[in-house]
């Protein structure tokens, strides 16, 4: 480096380096500028300084300068090493790799290269040439421990396994036997249990349990230890030491379930589908009784049996877990027990169980057969139980009386407001449900989560400015909204995107799901980091886990609903374009040449003026906020707030199709993944693609209603294409002509008469009965009232449940939705769509949608509360948007009452 200078300027690129190294940035330009001053083309120092920019948020003269460096040195290993770590540094890995083989060509042996395109190789999963650059460190430097552990590393992602085992084999070989030194005692044994790993990986389970047992004395993590020992005694069907070494483990943590599940296995009492004979449930009961005289403080060890158990000793074991845990008050109860409601009877069990329980201690305070008195909590809690039980069956009028009654009991229990608030979300009645959230959260200005769940609330209801505020509150004072995308708080911009989607407002949509699809690719980037830290500090096992992360990150359920709310935001964007897309257009088409020039010039004159004022905003924040180094810490003003030039997208289906590709790559078997490809390529006019996604929908649910809908949508669209003219046409033609008799639904049927069988086949089901009545009409638009008939016609049964209070109805509130905008949009009969809202405003009392008799009740009732304060709660409550205060501040009790 700096080799063709004079010592003097040597020396000072030397201080350029360590100056970058050092983040001081300043003195590292100043150095160079002196250099510059007698050798203007030396191309490292100009390198070297773009770099230095780069630091300081000056990118374009960095790359000019780079690129300067390069051009006027461009055998230097230097220059190229700099060009690399410049597009690194934007994220530009493929680029950078390629100046990193351009600089190796130059110095092919120098170990900062090499280490640093290993990194990438590793972050780019280029498996293939990280091996390589792996054994060339290590060949170079074969003393260094973290050349052995990289190569065994980059082996074993590459899928040879074995030959990782044989590369740490070679690095034990080359240690000491007393070796490791006590300071590298805990790294030594985390290499030997990622080996053990390794070796479990490759089905070697004797020779791994083995060289366990051989290196016990050297493994610091004496947990990690045993459960490796169990796995492996469990795989080569040691089962009784496997059983004993569980419950050494349980021992030490009585409430891990995967050793409970663990020794279910090694006694051969484990079913993955939870259906046990009589015999099993027997011996598992005598198990998990003799765990818990062993355990008495485990809860796991009460809480496990209810799973197995049935009928009488269900009742009792449920008796007996449920009553300390009612006296306790513990909030999150019927959280615990919600798994129980998806096995049949035993829901019905509990409310009977329940109920008793609610009239004992209603009426004697205490347990029936018990003498002790409960005390008065006993009952609230109960109540509170119960609300929550009627809320999961949907029977919400008698869930809102239970905590209605719980809150008379005892109306200082935030949990109740909350409790209730997500029952009338349930019910319909979403503005009432941000009320009483509100309610809660006001009861306890410091609670972090109930001030989620209130914004949660609001977003639901579609209170997105007063949701804002209100989470605000818990942000640091001014940018609030950059605070919230800072922190990756995706539940709320995916909440507040699907809420602006329903608002129609596509443009703040799409911004909310983009900002979560950054968040992910950032999620992604900050795995760099750790390529090397793992090595050195050999975690290696979690390195590994981490890297499997990092493959299926993009299956997340955050991510899916954030591609489909964006996919579905461009299928919008496509079917409605925006007026600035198309009316105002035509609108300046028809303007004489001189309005036009004119009108063009005051269009550019906006955008260089809003350029100008976030500039200068930029400016004025970045005055301050300059670092020692020189780099500047300032948070970019973002140009498009409400997402205008989101939608200003010259072909809106290739940029969903962008999204589309992830989501089939990433969750393949979800059916919502093949409804969105068929909705995209449908409009794309690509029938391959689009039968594609129907073969997709059939073989995941072919009875699903939206499966139904594409199948027949598609072969009516086929049946009314003209003749095949061109080649290509007639490839495809001939495609679906040997693929059409392989569909099953339509085997020797027309389209009617499949949409005919699917109706019959499903009946008494809303939905099929509602999907089979659009085809109808898609298939036979005269029969228009025919389909409106098919709706109109079911009847809302009664579910079969054994409720001890009032039935629940087949009927699901968003099906109900559902029906009532097909009959209202696509079927267009404004008469069937007033009747489904009659006769569902009777099913569904609290919907605002329906505009049932008790909805909006509550909402009445909380404004009231409002203008009436009691006990301060009214001049909490009542704190408006725009008044509202951070948390903590006295501002929110200035009017607060507490009566005496």
């Amino acid at each position: 480096m700096g080799a063709s200078l004079p010592s003097k300027e040597a020396n000072l690129f030397k201080l350029i380096v360590k100056s970058y190294e050092t983040k001081q940035y300043k003195k590292g330009l100043k150095a160079a500028d002196a250099i510059l001053k007698k050798f203007p083309e030396h191309g490292e120092t100009l390198s070297m300084k773009g770099l230095t920019l780069n630091c300081m948020d000056r990118k374009s003269e960095a790359y000019e300068l780079v690129r300067l460096g390069v051009k006027n040195d461009i055998k230097s290993h230097v220059c190229w090493h700099v060009y690399g770590l410049l597009y690194r540094s934007d994220r530009e890995y493929r680029e950078a790799i390629k100046c990193y083989r351009n600089a190796l060509r130059i110095d092919p042996d120098n170990i900062e290269i090499l280490r640093d395109l290993s990194l990438l190789q590793a972050q780019m999963r280029d498996l293939t040439g990280f091996v390589e650059t792996r054994q060339q460190l290590l060949t170079l430097k074969p003393n260094h421990r973290m050349n052995w552990i990289g190569f065994a590393v980059s082996h074993h992602l590459n899928s040879n396994g074995s030959k990782a085992v044989e590369i740490l084999e070679a690095y034990e070989g080359t240690l000491e036997d007393d070796y490791p030194p006590d300071n590298e005692r805990c790294e030594h044994g985390e290499m030997l249990l990622y080996k053990i790993s390794l070796l479990e990986e490759c089905g070697s389970f004797e020779r791994a349990l083995g060289e366990m047992h051989k290196k016990e004395s050297k493994i610091v993590d004496k947990l990690a230890y045993k459960e490796q020992e169990v796995s492996l005694l469990v795989k080569i069907g040691r089962l009784e030491e496997a059983a004993e070494l569980y419950r050494a483990l349980l021992s030490m943590n009585p409430d891990n379930y995967s050793y409970y599940e663990g020794l279910q296995k090694c006694l051969g009492l484990y079913r993955d589908n939870g259906n046990y004979s009589s015999g099993e449930i027997d011996e598992l009961d005598a198990l998990y009784k003799s765990l818990a005289q062993q355990y008495t403080w485990s809860s796991a060890v009460k809480r496990i049996p209810l799973d197995f158990l049935q009928g009488e000793k269900f009742r009792e074991a449920a008796f007996n877990y449920v009553r300390p845990l009612l006296t306790k008050g513990v909030p999150s109860l019927f959280s615990d027990l919600s798994p129980l409601y998806d096995q049949p009877g035993k829901a019905d069990v509990l409310e009977q169980l329940i109920l008793e329980l609610e009239h004992s201690i209603g009426t004697t305070g205490k347990y029936p057969g018990r003498e002790e008195k409960e005390p008065p909590s006993t009952l609230l809690w109960t109540l509170f139980f119960l609300a929550q039980h009627y809320d999961r069956r949907g029977q919400y009028d008698v869930a809102i009386s239970k905590i209605d009654e719980a809150i008379e009991h005892t109306p200082t229990v935030i949990d109740l407001y909350s409790v209730k608030s997500r029952i009338l979300k349930h019910a319909g009645d979403l503005a009432a449900a941000a009320a009483l959230a509100d309610e809660a959260r006001c009861m306890d200005l410091a609670d972090r989560y109930v001030n989620s769940e209130c914004v949660k609330r609001m977003l639901q209801a579609d209170q997105v400015s007063l949701a804002e505020k209100t989470a605000a509150l818990f942000t640091k004072d001014g940018d609030q909204h950059n605070n919230l995308h800072d922190m990756q708080c995706m539940w709320y911009e995916l909440a507040s995107g699907e809420s602006y989607f329903r608002q129609g407002d596509l443009g703040r949509a799409l911004k909310k799901f983009l900002a979560v699809e950054k968040h992910y690719a950032d999620i992604t980037e900050d795995q760099f980091d750790f390529h090397s830290y793992c090595l050195r500090k050999m975690t290696l096992r979690a390195y590994v886990e981490m890297l499997k992360f990092q493959d299926r990150l993009h299956s997340h359920a955050y991510f899916h609903k954030a591609a489909a709310g964006a996919i579905r935001c461009y299928i919008k964007l496509f079917d409605s374009p925006p007026r600035s897309m198309t009316g105002e257009d035509d609108d300046k088409a028809d303007l004489p040449p001189s309005q036009k020039k004119k009108l063009k010039q005051k269009q550019r004159k906006a955008e260089a003026r809003a350029k100008k004022e976030a500039e200068g905003k930029n400016e004025e924040s970045s005055a301050s906020g300059v670092s020692k180094s020189g780099k500047r810490h300032v948070k970019p003003v973002d140009p498009d707030p409400h997402g205008e030039k989101l939608l200003q997208v010259e072909d809106p289906l290739s940029e969903a199709t962008k999204y589309l590709k992830l989501l089939q790559k990433n969750s393949p078997d979800s059916l919502e993944t093949h409804l969105l490809s068929f909705e995209v390529n449908i409009r794309k006019q690509k029938i391959l693609l689009a039968f594609q996604a129907v073969k997709h929908l059939l073989r995941l649910n072919a009875e699903d209603p939206e499966s139904h809908r594409c199948l027949i949508r598609f072969f009516h669209k086929v049946d009314l294409m003209t003749a095949p003219a061109t080649d290509t046409e007639k490839l495809i033609w001939s495609v679906l002509e040997a693929e059409r008799p392989a569909i099953s639904q339509l085997q020797e049927k027309s389209l009617i008469e499949a949409n005919k069988f699917f109706l019959h086949k499903h009946e008494n089901s809303l939905m099929h009965r509602a999907a089979a009545a659009e085809m109808l009409f898609v298939l036979e638009t005269n029969k228009k009232s025919e389909a409106v008939k098919l709706i109109e016609d079911l009847t809302n049964n009664l579910a079969p449940t054994n409720g001890a209070l009032g039935s629940v109805r087949e009927w699901k509130l968003r099906d109900c939705i559902a029906v009532h905008k097909l009959l209202e949009t696509v079927l267009a009969d404004q008469d069937a769509a007033l009747r489904w809202k009659t006769r569902c405003a009777e099913y569904f009392p609290y919907s605002t949608y329906f505009e049932g008799k008790c909805s909006g009740m509550y909402n009445t009732a909380y404004k009231h509360m409002l203008t009436n304060p009691e006990n301060g709660s009214a001049s909490q409550a009542g704190v408006s948007a725009d008044t509202i205060a951070s948390n903590g501040k006295l501002e929110a009790f200035k009017n607060l009452a507490i009566s005496t």
